[in-house]
């Protein structure tokens, strides 16, 4: 057996400590130090959440947000502007104030949809009662006249307000059981009602506002403790408002018991015209490659129930923080590295399929995108979206990514294009490489995912702060590749007639929106 020398062990020693004669690169030594030491996110949280707020597509909040943006992009010296991609119908919201007022007085937790007509200043007062269950279509239209001057409930009463997982921890697994069945009767019986009347859920609103009705009374509930989903009205001149499930049942008993609840609403709006809609774009110029591109994606705007704080005020900052530090320490990069904040995502990413369709030439020259969307969590998914080689150049950048941040991300390769859910679809139905950094839930469906609990405190900026670093790193690696990424597809899986699945087909935005 050869005696091994002192020296060799000490070398051995040496280069097991240096991860076997890698560098560290001192550029994402440089980001994690900034992202760690500096960070803005809570700073950017609080201007754009709290004092601008939600961002609904042709809202004045929604213009302010983009200005902002443009102001904090200039004040890091990164260029940046406001692109126009088309007009959507100017609203604003206003006070909502909702108030039982007989048999009792009692002010309920409740707020108007978005685009909801106002109630013109005034306070209406009116009874509340329960969409009727009729025999079928002919019987509805004979009920109609009897809508006129009353506020009309049109969503079924919830027979718990106790989320699933608080019923699993404490109930017996018969209770549970029974109740979820009860509940599964009264849910297709409710959808029968709705059925017979003859109209959905979208004209229904409608009809019942040419019948005369004082308004709609709907809840939507999101099975969380106080959380319900606020979208937008279908009305035109009466208000349509969410209450919460326990206000909302109470109304209901009252009605069904014949007790006659009376509400008061006072909902302020203010329709503002046609508004402009744009998208903001940033950008830290290219010295080697200028006309290749890494672009960071998250959508802008909002729906309007809390201010959109996980959906996606974390998306935003954590783009913006990544941009700022990588202006600090990376600030002459190989590529052009861009920066999209898109508008009315929320609609059908439209603000991202215009900028698709406006800027081929962009496009066209895409090294990556790197979008992210659904919620505050860290990130712990990336797929390869259906692009062959994706596991070569993501593994690679990847691998520059601290243990800390990498190790909880599950990579799919070559994984299937994504066809809609969010941004990086628009991208990826170009043909362009682009990737969701998809975070960990944080019961995002059920307490934050449009709902009215969407708000400041809800954001986890340990995590945030983790997706920044993530971001800033894959983009700067992804500059600096010296080879342009391949845009191979993958054979998708076949599909029900026995074929290969279709990449999807790149959609047109909807460039006027909300107007008749």
């Amino acid at each position: 057996m050869k005696k091994i020398s002192p020296l060799f062990i000490l070398l051995f020693l040496l280069l097991v400590q240096s991860g076997f004669g890698q560098t560290k690169d001192p550029v994402v030594e440089s980001i994690v130090k900034e992202a760690t030491e500096n960070s803005q996110l809570e700073k950017l949280a609080h201007e754009l959440m709290d004092v601008i707020g939600p961002r609904l597509v042709g809202s004045p909040q929604m213009m302010q947000a983009h200005e902002w943006a443009v102001a904090k992009y200039k004040s890091w010296n990164i260029t940046a502007k406001n692109e126009k991609w088309g007009e959507w119908r100017g609203w604003e919201r206003g006070v909502s104030h909702i108030d039982m007022v007989s048999p009792r007085v009692k002010s309920l937790e409740g707020m108007q949809l978005a685009w909801s007509p106002g109630t013109g200043g005034k306070t209406v007062t009116a009874e509340v009662m329960i969409l009727p269950d009729v025999a079928d279509s002919v019987a509805f239209q004979k009920w109609l006249p009897s809508a006129k001057g009353k506020f009309v409930m049109i969503s079924m009463n919830q027979p718990t307000g106790r989320p699933d997982y608080n019923w699993q921890e404490f109930a017996t697994k018969e209770s549970f059981e029974k109740m979820k069945k009860d509940r599964d009767v009264q849910t297709e019986a409710w959808a029968n009602r709705l059925k017979k009347t003859g109209y959905t859920t979208r004209t229904l609103p409608v009809a019942l506002e040419k019948a005369g009705a004082a308004g709609i009374v709907m809840s939507y509930w999101s099975k969380g403790f106080g959380a319900n989903k606020i979208f937008g009205a279908y009305t035109k001149t009466i208000p349509t408002v969410d209450i919460s499930l326990e206000d909302y049942g109470l109304l209901y008993r009252l009605s069904e018991s014949g007790h006659t609840p009376k509400i008061s609403v006072r909902a302020d709006a203010k329709e503002t015209g046609v508004s402009t809609t744009f998208n903001t774009i940033g950008e830290i110029r290219g010295t080697e490659k200028p006309d290749e591109y890494v672009m960071l994606s998250a959508h802008f705007d909002s729906w309007d129930g809390g201010t959109g704080a996980t959906d996606n005020g974390t998306g935003t900052i954590v783009m913006m923080e990544a941009m700022r530090i990588l202006k600090k320490v990376y600030p002459n990069p190989k590529r052009t590295i861009l920066v999209g904040h898109w508008g009315s995502e929320e609609q059908g990413l439209n603000g991202s399929r215009a900028f698709v369709e406006d800027h081929p030439e962009i496009v066209k020259n895409i090294q990556a995108v790197f979008n992210q969307d659904n919620g505050t969590g860290r990130v712990i998914n990336i797929s390869g979206q259906g692009f062959l080689n994706a596991y070569d150049y993501i593994g690679r950048w990847l691998s520059k990514v601290p243990e800390s941040i990498k190790a909880p991300i599950e990579t799919r390769f070559p994984g299937a294009p994504g066809a809609g859910g969010s941004d990086y679809a628009s991208f990826v139905a170009a043909g362009a490489p682009a990737f969701s950094l998809s975070s960990l839930n944080w019961s995002y469906g059920t307490y934050t995912w449009h709902t009215n609990r969407d708000t400041y405190d809800k954001i986890v900026f340990d995590d945030v702060r983790s997706n920044a670093i993530l971001a800033a790193i894959m983009a700067y690696q992804a500059s600096e590749d010296p080879v342009k990424t391949s845009r191979e597809k993958s054979i998708l899986p076949l599909n029900a007639e026995g074929k290969p699945g279709a990449w999807p087909e790149q959609r047109k935005p909807i460039r006027r929106g909300g107007l008749d």
